[in-house]
């Protein structure tokens, strides 16, 4: 058994899965962790859709965690600080419409974002009408005293090709539950004809899942990651704009190689050294391109050119590499810096759950002294 701490254990014959992972540590010292629930047995809005999210909280440092609250229209969401408070801030169910929530007790209690002046901020259509707004718990990033996320408009609602990338953006001191504080940029979808001539046919390209971070020299940058299949390890960068009014891409520049950029990732940068950083799911075996069975710590100095430092998770329950693939996963992981040590939660399909997707856990680990792994001259450790 892996050394981790279990938030959360969910019976696969209930077909309900976890998903979504975000944890923040709050002003007291308390650890906050969220996740949504999806799969053909979770519990489902009026239209349908995966829509609930679990709170969860640890008084000891991540040893042990008991569940606060449940909260009903919240799904793909972020937990963030601000002030003293905390915010939730993703979407109102599966392809829902943009929506966030406040809690000044810790956790305990929540906002409801019931109209434009309470945390309704971006409407979506209903069921699979446009706009179909999508995202994960992708960083909060501030910059030059905004707040910056990225989301996806997902139309048509055709997974891969019809997500069209766009961030949000509000002043650090406004009312974060008016929409009036917020702006949208333009809805960038992907087109085919950007992709390298180099690369072969793709089957159902995409972007998805950004990430707002700023670059060495104080740009914004929103990296994406990359449904490249068959290819793996690729991620999309786009260039965001005019204080978040408009992204734009440069298809000469807009492809990087990234460890695990097939999945779902977070990147930071380290207050100290300003190294950037992601825990990913590197690719060892490019016949399975959705391979999760591998969890490492990826490190860039320019955000451009990463590579891989530490492998932080791998599958120790003796079953066979193509069984291993397929069962296995540890996946949509949220972390966070914490002093000398890096926190994580982590999406975990792990010994029962019948494929690596549909995770059975929710977990919490840490990385210690992170700093203090072996390093060349620039922090970033030779792989």
């Amino acid at each position: 058994m892996p050394d981790w701490m279990e938030i959360k254990y969910q019976d696969p014959a209930t077909k309900s899965y976890l998903g979504s992972p975000s944890l923040v540590r709050l002003d007291n010292g308390d650890l906050l962790a969220s996740h949504d629930y999806f799969g053909p047995g979770c519990p489902r809005s009026h239209e349908d859709e995966e829509h609930l999210t679990s709170i969860y909280r640890s008084r000891d440092d991540g040893r042990t965690w008991s569940n606060v609250t449940h909260v009903a229209a919240a799904f793909w969401s972020s937990l963030f600080t601000l002030n003293g408070d905390v915010y939730l801030l993703g979407t109102s169910q599966q392809y829902g419409s943009i929506v966030i929530r406040r809690s000044t007790d810790g956790g305990n209690s929540w906002t409801h974002p019931k109209d434009e002046k309470t945390g309704l901020l971006f409407a979506g259509g209903p069921y699979r009408i446009s706009p179909n707004y999508h995202c994960a718990p992708v960083p909060v990033t501030l910059h030059n005293g905004r707040l910056y996320r990225a989301f996806e408009d997902n139309t048509p609602c055709v997974w891969g090709a019809g997500f069209q990338s766009l961030v949000i953006s509000a002043p650090v001191d406004a009312d974060l539950l008016n929409v009036a504080s917020w702006r949208m940029t333009n809805k960038l979808p992907f087109e085919p004809e950007w992709l390298p001539g180099d690369w072969p046919p793709l089957k159902n390209p995409g972007w998805l899942e950004g990430n707002v971070v700023a670059t060495p020299d104080g740009e914004l940058r929103n990296i994406l990651r990359f449904h490249a299949e068959p290819l793996v390890d690729k991620a999309a960068v786009i260039r965001v704009e005019d204080e978040g009014r408009r992204q734009v891409f440069d298809p000469e520049n807009g492809f990087i190689d990234f460890p695990g950029g097939m999945s779902k990732f977070t990147i930071r940068r380290d207050p100290v050294t300003g190294t950037y950083l992601s825990l990913t799911n590197p690719n060892s075996d490019p016949r399975h391109v959705h391979q999760r069975n591998r969890l490492a710590l990826c490190a860039s100095r320019d955000l451009r050119s990463w590579r891989v430092i530490e492998t932080l998770l791998t599958d120790d329950s003796g079953l066979k590499h193509e069984e291993s693939v397929r069962r296995t996963g540890f996946q949509y992981v949220d972390w966070q810096f914490d002093g000398e040590h890096i926190i994580y939660v982590v999406r975990t399909a792990y010994d029962g759950a019948h494929n690596f997707h549909d995770a059975n856990r929710m977990v919490f680990r840490r990385i210690e002294n992170f700093r203090n792994l072996p390093t060349r001259a620039d922090g970033i450790r030779e792989s």
